[in-house]
């Protein structure tokens, strides 16, 4: 996939603010399928603030890769605010990132209900210190590339209010 030069300098600037920070950075996706590593793997020299990906599609990779409990995934659904903050959480326990982003969503064209309809994403970023945050979109059926890359970029948003 090709990212718009916005996307890459919205990545690379992210970058830049982590490198100056200090930070390393791991990515948890789901619904994105590794587009967040993708992009900021773009970025020349991206290698001293990316750590690691981990593309955690399926439930069982989610409880293998992240240690997400599946009780967890049972009780609220992949796509939930609580299956997104474990995912982050357990990015930064199986990494040796100090800043984790998670995203988990249906992006469709089904698997989609009314409950959790195509489009809707949840996204959460989380710190060493134990600090974590929490977003959920609903970007619509706009088309799978469509949600991927919102998910992509809104994530990078994300990340960037958990740095400050």
């Amino acid at each position: 996939m090709t990212f718009s030069s916005d996307l890459r300098a919205k990545a690379f600037t992210l970058l830049a603010e982590a490198r100056a920070k200090g930070l390393k950075i791991a990515t948890a996706e789901s619904c994105t399928g590794g587009l967040i590593a993708g992009l900021l793997t773009e970025i020349a020299g991206s290698s001293d603030v990316f750590e690691r990906g981990f593309v955690t599609y399926s439930n069982d990779a989610k409880h293998d890769m992240l240690g997400v409990r599946k009780a967890l995934i049972d009780k609220h659904g992949a796509v939930s605010e609580e299956v997104a903050r474990a995912m982050a959480q357990g990015a930064l326990k199986h990494s040796q990132a100090s800043l984790a982003i998670a995203v988990t969503g249906i992006a469709g064209p089904g698997g989609g209900t009314e409950a959790k309809p195509v489009g809707l994403v949840h996204i959460a970023a989380a710190r060493k210190d134990g600090a974590v945050t929490h977003r959920v979109f609903d970007f619509g059926d706009i088309g799978r590339t469509g949600i991927r890359l919102g998910s992509v970029e809104a994530a990078l948003e994300v990340l960037e209010q958990l740095m400050k």
